[in-house]
């Protein structure tokens, strides 16, 4: 059904009942046999919905009125919720989140890779699902995200429009607009001290003149804030600046270190570039370490401004938990563990095998996974830097030998095809696949199946409110399947 507006043709789907709900977090319905996703929908609404977006074969929508509630709908904590491009699922039950993300997993194995599910484990869900982000990164704009009072306030009236509205913003980025900013009030993502921090960082930015960062015209002195946690207590504060001067740097710098004692890395970065990576940036450490230190399992791991650590600490313990029970390790197994980042679960399976090799595509990154052994008195590590397809070798398998077990973790890109092969060819007793993109991790089991056989599957909740999951799963060596000989005959 559709109905006229002035605006223009409008079409509007009334009483749509939402029936499930897609990888990418939206509701789906169906109207006459097509598929309609639906903003912050939950399964079990009925609602009116608006089409923004009409393709062959799928249309996309936004709720103009909710007429029965699900009853997995809760009501969101949070008052950015609905604006924050974060947390898209905080009016979805913790439950029925977890639910979700089982089913999807479950369905992308079989959709796309063709296997069989019956014996997948129950997803393991977070046993904290606010507070549990050990880093955020904040950005500052001229820029701010005006809400409907902030327009009200802003439209113009006798004497022109409003001038005393603030528009300096220091938070997220809101979805589809690059240059504005919602302005964070308090943020459930990270514990204290870091809404604290973000709130004094920009309190003394506004009462000491230091300008915002325009992200269109590149103009501004502050450019981000990066706040980092660890599980031992201890706080990691990185400052972006841009087109400043070094008074105005030491001034924020010097009030961080004096108000926040607490803070144990006290870090600054001039980046003058016109994106905001930080990788090819120098750090400089104006007060404490360059590092924090997370620990896990015994293990301590030095964390630097550029370092790659699981976002949610107590979450990536028992995800490596599960990884190394997966493994199954006897003690004597050679194993290879590639996209292995600065070394976390190399490091934390070293002491169950005998020898880990490492492969990571950062140079940075393997300098840290090269610390981390030292620091942890672990000498059966060996680590190295570049890209896997050019890494990963027969010239470099027969030199450091054919392992016994696979971990891999890459990217949500998922692996290379060239790595794809090769695994094929090394032909590894055990293969654990550890992903945070269950697509692509499907894609390229389906190429595995030439000789492997999937024996485990568990997904793990690593990201509450959100719809991205991790998904380990255990893969055994069958050999060539005898279709496939025939073939080759």
């Amino acid at each position: 059904m559709s109905r006229n507006r002035k605006a223009g043709t409008v079409t509007i789907i009334p009483n749509l009942s939402i029936i499930d709900i897609a990888e990418e977090g939206k509701g789906v319905g169906k109207a006459d046999e097509l598929v309609i996703f639906v903003d912050k929908a939950v399964p079990g609404d009925v609602v009116d919905v608006r089409i923004v977006k009409k393709k062959k074969n799928f249309a996309e929508a936004v709720i103009e009125s909710l007429n029965e509630a699900s009853d997995l709908r809760v009501d969101p904590f949070c008052q950015h919720f609905g604006t924050c491009g974060g947390c898209k699922w905080q009016h979805m039950g913790y439950d029925a989140q977890l639910k979700f993300k089982h089913k999807n997993v479950e369905a992308a194995l079989q959709r796309l890779a063709k296997i069989d599910t019956s014996a997948m484990e129950p997803i393991l869900g977070s046993a904290e699902n606010k507070y549990y982000r050990n880093k955020l990164e904040y950005t500052f704009s001229n820029k701010r995200w005006l809400n409907k009072q902030d327009m009200a306030d802003r439209a113009e009236d006798s004497e022109g429009p409003n001038e005393d509205l603030e528009m300096n913003a220091l938070g997220f980025h809101v979805p589809l607009r690059f240059d504005k900013i919602l302005d964070i009030q308090h943020c459930y993502l990270q514990a204290e001290p870091s809404n604290t921090l973000r709130n004094s960082v920009r309190a003394y930015a506004l009462e000491n003149g230091l300008s915002f960062y325009d992200l269109r015209n590149h103009e501004g002195n502050l450019r981000n804030l990066i706040i980092r946690t660890s599980s031992t207590g201890e706080v990691m504060v990185v400052v972006v600046f841009a087109y400043t001067e070094q008074e105005q740097v030491d001034g924020l710098m010097e009030y961080l270190k004096v108000n926040f004692p607490e803070i144990t890395s006290l870090l600054y970065i001039l980046n003058q570039k016109k994106n905001d990576t930080i990788f090819d940036q120098d750090v400089i450490t104006y007060a404490g370490r360059d590092y924090i230190f997370e620990e896990m399992d015994g293990l301590k791991f030095k964390i630097g401004a550029k370092s790659f650590y699981q976002t949610n600490s107590d979450q990536a313990h028992e995800l490596y938990k599960i990884t190394k029970e997966f493994a199954g390790f006897s003690g004597d197994e050679l194993v290879y563990d590639l996209y292995t980042g600065a070394g976390t679960i190399a490091n934390f399976v070293a002491g169950s095998v005998k020898q880990v090799v490492g492969i990571e595509y950062v140079p940075t990154a393997i300098e840290d996974a090269k610390f981390n052994s030292e620091l942890n008195k672990i000498e059966n590590t060996i680590f190295y830097a570049g890209d896997m397809k050019d890494i990963l070798t027969r010239d470099f398998i027969a030199d450091h030998g054919k392992p016994d077990v696979v971990i891999t973790d890459p990217p949500r890109a998922g692996m290379h095809a060239d790595v794809v092969e090769r695994l094929l060819e090394m032909e590894a007793e055990k293969i654990v696949y550890v992903s945070c993109n269950a697509a692509t991790q499907a894609r390229d089991l389906a190429l595995l199946k030439e000789k492997y056989e999937v024996v485990r599957i568990k997904p793990v909740d690593m990201f509450p409110h959100t719809q991205h999951v991790e998904n380990v799963v255990l893969l055994k060596f069958v050999g060539s399947k005898p279709e496939d000989n025939l073939e080759n005959n």
